[in-house]
């Protein structure tokens, strides 16, 4: 089976979140399942310069304001790429959708519209002659357009799914970028990329596609209703036959703590010692109290509202006061930023914050931490609870989405039978965050009982093996549906 996955991110070459890593393992599962999965992929800078083996496959004229070359490729991790290398789209450098200024680039609409045709169109079987989907797998509203440039190419054409990472970023513009597009103006209207007189990217992915997939079963089931759908639940909704949600998995080849060269000391489940040995060297990194005894709580995070950080921010002196410490990693709102760098300033060695993005930290704060907070208040899947679990670090998380669906809390009657690998907490208040703080706290002194919860997590499968297996089924059935 022949996939292409059309996107704007896949780690290790580009990464602003999770989409990155779902784009840079799910076509590796597929790989090693036989399948014959690729991905296409923006050629911003940072991906020219970390992909292998670039070779020209075709050019492209005029593609939304300019010319292009079509870039076959392989990613340091085996992935076959196509890059579309437009640099009047895609010649900059940092963040791929805003600018310095921390706002979207108002030109995104042109930018992600030709990353979606020429997917189309290399999916149809247009632009590598030796090549062609028989599945074309957008991602997020950057490839929203994808399926519905395909459905003007001529019959037959490959089926088509999309994913939603998140539905908070839906890729609205102005009706007026619509006439740049290149589609037809019968596609604008309630029934197609028109929602509420802007063009919806996202929107357009649901609706020109044959499948629609999220990243959790829970978070499937929220989007679908008034309060989580975003003002799209009707519409997804009323394709409900046609969505699924897939648990993600993580890459359990990158996120090994018994191989990890980002570690201060490997260890495994059948080897544990080591984990106590990158607490250390963690609290030394960041200038925390070296105590073996302290719990060390982390966050890895876009420092959002919509990640709950507000409501842990409040909570630092409660968990300065009971003898915790808190590592925190991640960039987002300002404000945020600002009140967990002024908490490293009031509470020096018990709390630390990097501001910004630091792969080889984030593996560290996971080997060394003895849990992770994850509190949103949506979270389609997330991805950080799934590696603290292969690192015996325990997840402190809402019960939404996929965290509702990855972490068993670690209530009474499951201790009793032996099971829970974390602590959930409903609803997402601050009084909530609290008890289930001073739940971890409890935990944490009953030592036995807390190797043991760090245990069953690492026992767990996170990995892509089960995911990839959903999504091929998905595929088999939609090639074997006859219209």
């Amino acid at each position: 089976m022949r996939v292409l996955f059309v996107a704007s991110e896949c780690f290790p070459l580009i990464k602003t979140g999770g989409l990155a890593d779902v784009i840079g393992a799910l076509p590796r599962a597929l790989t090693a399942a036989g399948d014959d999965a690729r991905v296409l992929l923006p050629a911003f800078p940072a991906v020219k310069k970390a992909a292998l083996k670039q070779k020209k496959m075709s050019e492209i004229k005029d593609i939304i304001g300019g010319d292009a070359v079509l870039l076959s490729a392989t990613a340091p991790t085996g992935v076959k790429l196509y890059l579309l290398d437009a640099p009047h789209l895609f010649d900059m450098e940092g963040n791929p959708y805003q600018g310095t200024d921390g706002k979207d680039r108002p030109d995104n609409h042109k930018r992600f519209a030709a990353l979606a045709k020429v997917g189309a169109s290399l999916a149809h079987g247009q632009l590598d002659g030796k090549w062609q989907a028989d599945i074309l797998h957008a991602h997020d509203w950057q490839a929203g357009l994808a399926s519905a440039y395909l459905s003007l190419l001529p019959a037959p054409r490959p089926k088509t799914v999309f994913t939603i990472h998140n539905l908070a970023f839906q890729g609205l513009f102005p009706k007026t970028t619509f006439a740049g597009l290149g589609l037809p103006s019968s596609m604008f209207n309630q029934s197609g990329l028109e929602y509420w007189d802007q063009v919806g990217f996202l929107k357009a992915g649901i609706i020109y596609s044959d499948h629609t997939t999220t990243v959790s079963p829970t978070y499937a089931r929220e989007i679908q209703t008034d309060d989580g759908g975003m003002g799209l639940g009707g519409l997804l909704k009323s394709r409900a036959a046609h969505v699924s949600g897939i648990t993600n998995g993580i890459d359990t080849e990158v996120w090994d703590p018994e191989v990890d060269a980002s570690l201060a000391a490997p260890f495994s489940l059948k080897v544990p010692a080591g984990k106590a040995k990158n607490k250390t060297a963690l609290q030394q990194q960041l200038g925390l109290e070296v105590d073996k005894d302290a719990p060390l709580f982390c966050v890895i995070s876009r420092l959002t509202e919509q990640k709950g950080l507000d409501l842990l921010a409040g909570a630092i002196p409660h968990i300065i006061g009971n003898g915790g410490q808190l590592a925190v990693l991640g960039t987002g709102d300002k404000d945020l930023e600002a009140a967990f760098q002024k908490a490293s300033q009031s509470h020096k060695g018990h709390v630390a914050t990097v501001i910004g993005y630091d792969e080889p930290l984030a593996h560290l704060i996971q080997a060394g931490a003895d849990a992770i907070f994850v509190p949103s208040r949506f979270e389609p899947c997330g991805l950080t609870q799934l590696c603290a679990l292969r690192y015996g670090t325990v997840p402190i998380v809402a019960r939404v989405g996929g965290l509702a669906d990855t972490i068993v809390d670690t209530n009474d009657a499951a201790l009793m039978a032996g099971a829970g690998n974390g602590i959930q907490f409903s609803p997402v208040t601050f009084d909530s965050l609290i008890a289930a703080i001073d739940r971890f706290f409890a935990l944490f002194r009953d030592k036995r009982t807390f190797s043991a919860i760090r245990k069953r997590g690492m026992k767990q499968d996170v990995s892509w093996q089960q995911p990839a297996d959903r999504y091929r089924q998905i595929y088999l059935t939609l090639l074997n549906h006859t219209n």
